[in-house]
């Protein structure tokens, strides 16, 4: 009988951090003078119209040589209207070569609209290190789930063009290339977790702009 007592106890309990994320009012744009917290922004005390809009991803970002790419985000940081709601988006543009390298998202899902060109696209599980690829063409969508490895390039002849829409109003961003080799982690230890001979890290460093 007391287990039958505690039962709702304790699912009550289970339940409170997943309540916690439901909106209590209509929105909270976010006051973005004050820090992020685990719950997103403060509120601003005075709204408008343009709180919610954005009109950043309408033109092409601006292309990153390295990668022949530009990741233009609409996250709250960019877009304080999308606090507290749980998604945001982006603009991806993408030269012929271009290349988002493997990267994670560590707050959110990410589901990708190609809106120009020819898209190759692909996740990584976790637990298997199963590849999921596919080639994606105009009006074609892929998702890839929260926190896994992930990458796109142009397989096109000309310029590709994808939106994106992510589950979190701030996914989060960590391009792998740049955790391992853009900073000042000692290539002693790089080469250790990698596997990679010192030439290779050394050269990537350079390439990155990494020390150590």
């Amino acid at each position: 009988m007391a287990k039958m007592v505690l039962l709702p106890v304790l699912l009550s309990f289970l339940l409170l951090p997943f309540a916690s994320l439901a909106l209590t009012q209509d929105f909270c744009v976010a006051d973005l003078s004050c820090s992020d917290t685990p719950a997103g922004y403060p509120c601003k005390s005075s709204v408008s119209a343009n709180d919610f809009y954005y009109h950043g991803l309408a033109g092409k970002g601006k292309i990153n040589p390295l990668i022949m790419a530009a990741v233009t985000p609409a996250f709250v940081g960019q877009f304080p209207g999308v606090n507290g709601l749980g998604i945001s988006a982006a603009r991806l543009d993408m030269e012929v070569g271009g290349v988002v390298p493997l990267h994670t998202h560590p707050a959110g899902s990410e589901l990708l609209f190609v809106t120009q060109g020819t898209v190759a696209a692909g996740f990584i599980s976790s637990g298997s290190n199963t590849p999921y690829t596919k080639t994606l063409y105009a009006g074609d969508i892929m998702v890839f789930p929260q926190g896994l490895l992930h990458y796109q390039y142009n397989a096109g002849t000309g310029p590709a063009v994808a939106l994106v829409a992510f589950s979190s109003p701030n996914p989060g961003l960590q391009i792998t290339d740049f955790a391992l080799f853009a900073n000042n982690l000692p290539s002693a230890v790089v080469e250790k977790v990698t596997f990679l001979d010192d030439a290779t890290v050394k050269k990537l460093k350079s390439v990155l702009g990494g020390s150590g």
